[in-house]
Formats: C-alpha cells, structure tokens, sequence
C-alpha cells in the first residue's frame, strides 16, 4: 500500500512537470523577426503596414515586423540582397529588375490603378500633352521619364524635343514649379492632395487617360524568390497581416489616419487625415480583392517598356508577381 501510494506520487508529480513543461514551451515560443524595407518616406501608400503592426495583425501571425527606411541601396536591393525580407517597389523599378535577373517578385498591388500624373500649376497652361512644348520639366534622372512624356506628346503630335528636362533632385514639388520648374511627375493622392489645402490649384495629366498600358501597379508589396521557395508559410502569414491592415484603411479611413499620425509623428497631420481619405477608396478599387493583380496589366507595362527601349529584353511576366500568397475571400 505504501509503495502504491510512492508511485501515485511520483506520476502526478511526473504529470505536472511535463504539463508545466509543455505550456512553457508554447508562452516561450518568441515572434519571428521580420523586416520590412519601404520604398520611400512614410506616407499613405503605407498606411496598411502600419495598421497591421499597431493593431497586432503581425503579432497574430507571430511575425515581429521591424519597418525600415530603404536608404541609398534602395528596397530592391535590400530585398534581393535578402538584408531586409520584405518591401515596398513599383511595377516600373521591378520590372527592370526581373529583365536583370534581380530575384524579387511582387506579391500584392497596394493601389490597384495608376493614380500618378503631370502636374503643373493652372498658370503655367498646360492642359494636354501638346502644352509640354516650351516648358521645363523637373524630374529625378530617369530614363522612363522622357519616354513617358515623348509617349504622351506623340499622341498629339508634339514635339518631345522641344521639352528641357531638369533633375528636381530633393526640391520639393512646390518649390520647383515656382523657381525653375513648369511641370513634374506626381502622387496625386499626395502632393496633388497636399496642393488642395495650400490652395494651390493644379492641372492634372493623369497617364491612364492617355495609354492603358500606362496604367501599372504603384507601389507593389515585395520579396526574395528565395523567401518564396523555401519559406512561403512566412510570405503566406505576412502578406495576410498586411491584407488585414490595408483593409482596415479601406473601411476606416480616419482611424487608419491616426494610427499613421501617431506612428510617424513628423508627418503634417492634416495631410495625413486628407490623402487617407482620398486614397482608401483606392486600394482596391474595381478589384475583386485588396491586393490583386492581373497578368495583362503586367505584360502590357513591360510591352511598353521593352517598345520604348527601356527593357534589353522582353519580361517573363508570369515570374514578376504572383497572388498565390493572398488570403483566400
């Protein structure tokens, strides 16, 4: 009876470390280290990573999701280079990339349409593509620029000749078009919004109303092919987190504002509150869901490039982007 009673004992106890054990285990089971590298500083192109950090959609996935600056590198080059898991590119910047074998892909559209545009004051008149003749454009030294604007003024022919091409470097759009600049590259839902609450009324030509091709994903959501390959229950948890959080600023724009304000202090609070709400209704869009994207848009982009010599050789468009990782509706 003694004997029993010893080992009654001992199973118990035996019992309770191992359940001890166990749920020790789990609570210390710590958050995966995630990083995410943006394209540019914060704004409402972003908002969606920042609601999915602060209201705990990466934490349920059991991601710890660092949000970085892409510096001189550039997110591209983070990305591939596998310093930083994620990031925040273009259709344009990716495209070349594939062509040049760089291993990112694009996982999610966070605009699903084309919102960027020619943007100049109303005095300077310039109403079409036409007006671009005899002006100056201010721009950051990129070769897909003259081409865009060549490929607009054709349309009516005019002469993309006769247009003096100017590098802004970091002047700011407001400055330039009043110094030495008569029109720029734009985010509408940025600095055309930021125009409306300085009372500065602008002249808009957008690149959709001009070429469908033209109408390309910008900004895209990235990683490594190799994240993809070996890891997608990672690239499936994130991009379901970010899914979240750019659906929580599709249905609450003004919250989803604040979350922004309050995670980038130094932005202007009152631009914020604006482009959000500008922007929300455009994250999606037409499409079926946040996120998706649709091979013709970047076949046509990368047709385009390839027509205008901005591409050595055609893209592979299925291997740029795919829409395997978003959560299924």
């Amino acid at each position: 009876m003694k004997k029993l009673m010893i080992w009654t004992c001992l199973l118990v106890l035996l019992t309770a470390c191992s359940s001890t054990s166990e749920e020790s285990g789990e609570e210390s089971e710590s958050p995966q280290d995630v990083t995410l590298v943006l394209d540019w500083t914060p704004n409402t192109n972003h908002t969606g990573l920042y609601v999915a950090k602060e209201k705990g959609y990466f934490e349920e996935q059991g991601l710890n999701v660092e949000i970085i600056m892409p510096g001189e590198a550039g997110a591209d080059q983070l990305v591939a280079s596998e310093k930083a898991d994620f990031g925040i590119s273009a259709q344009e910047a990716l495209t070349k990339a594939r062509v040049q074998d760089i291993p990112v892909v694009s996982i999610a559209a966070i605009i699903q349409h084309n919102t960027s545009g020619f943007a100049s004051p109303q005095d300077k008149n310039i109403d079409s593509p036409k007006d671009f003749e005899g002006k100056t454009y201010g721009g950051w030294g990129a070769p897909v620029e003259r081409e865009v604007i060549s490929s607009l003024m054709k349309q009516e022919n005019a002469d993309a000749e006769k247009v003096e091409i100017v590098n802004m470097g970091n002047t700011d759009f407001f400055t330039a078009v009043e110094r030495d600049v008569d029109f720029a590259w734009i985010y509408y839902g940025w600095t055309g919004v930021e125009a409306e609450l300085r009372g500065k009324d602008l002249n808009m030509i957008y690149l959709t109303d001009y070429s469908e091709k033209l109408d390309y994903y910008t900004p895209v959501l990235t990683t490594n092919q190799k994240h993809i390959d070996e890891d997608p229950e990672l690239v499936k948890d994130f991009t379901k987190a970010v899914s979240q959080g750019y659906q929580y600023a599709i249905d609450e724009p003004k919250k989803s504002a604040d979350i922004l304000i309050d995670a980038v202090p130094d932005l202007d609070p009152e631009l914020v509150k604006a482009s959000q709400e500008w922007l929300s209704p455009k994250y999606q869009d037409d499409a079926e869901q946040w996120g998706i994207q649709e091979k013709a848009t970047w076949q046509n982009y990368a047709d385009w490039m390839y027509e205008n010599g901005l591409l050595d050789q055609e893209l592979k468009a299925d291997e740029a982007f795919t829409n395997e990782f978003l959560p299924e509706e």
